[in-house]
């Protein structure tokens, strides 16, 4: 798990980088992370934190099940993901979630699922991914099986600590143990993206500027 200072010790740039600079990063070192069929579903279009998770299974026969009141253990700054298997029949994140986790300084919430009430995470600006929206309750169909434990979003596992990053073209995982080693390719590959553009705007070819940029080299495995 990443630790505060750890994130804190990060360049600040990094916050900047788009999902695929950072996709192209994980694809240099050989590491998976893009989270396939999750994103932006409401509220704001930027999440950058590290993962606390959750794990839901189907409700013990003859039990209540309920969504949890993990919130009350999740960390300002920490990003909420909640494995609910890909279920797209009932969600696990609502309108009073979206509120008091923008009360309480949440990053963000990328549900392995669905989840409603978008139009309250819209108003409080919070930022909202998933598999999809869909009105109907999770409460006595799923229970929390697991907090802070490996969990699956898409294709992806995601430990707890392991960075969470959003944008529009969706969500990137990025293991915590690696952090400083992808965010250095990825702000490699943004510099070099800056270069091909000012050198086609200034006159060259795109074939001779990304040559001068060794930009196709940057994002092939074992090119550093």
């Amino acid at each position: 798990m990443i630790e505060k200072q750890e994130m804190q010790a990060l360049p600040p740039e990094v916050k900047t980088l788009s999902t695929a600079e950072i996709s192209d990063a994980l694809d240099a070192l050989r590491l998976p992370g893009s989270a396939l069929g999750i994103g932006n579903i409401a509220g704001g279009k930027r999440i950058f934190g590290p993962a606390f998770t959750v794990q839901y299974a189907p409700i013990d026969v003859g039990s209540p099940g309920t969504v949890g009141d993990y919130l009350d253990e999740t960390p300002p700054g920490a990003v909420v993901v909640l494995d609910n298997a890909g279920r797209i029949d009932c969600t696990v994140w609502g309108g009073i979630l979206s509120q008091l986790a923008t009360h309480r300084l949440i990053a963000g919430t990328v549900v392995n699922g669905v989840c409603r009430d978008t139009a309250e995470a819209d108003a409080a600006g919070y930022p909202l991914y998933a598999r999809g929206r869909f009105m109907r309750t999770g409460k006595d169909r799923v229970q929390v099986q697991a907090v802070n434990v490996p969990v699956s979003l898409g294709d992806v596992r995601v430990s707890p600590g392991d960075i969470i990053v959003g944008d529009e073209d969706g969500v990137v995982v990025v293991p915590a143990g690696r952090a400083s080693e992808v965010f250095a390719h990825a702000l490699v590959l943004h510099a070099a993206e800056d270069r091909i553009v000012q050198a086609a705007l200034a006159g060259a070819t795109l074939a001779k500027a990304r040559h001068q940029a060794a930009y196709h080299t940057l994002q092939r495995p074992d090119s550093r």
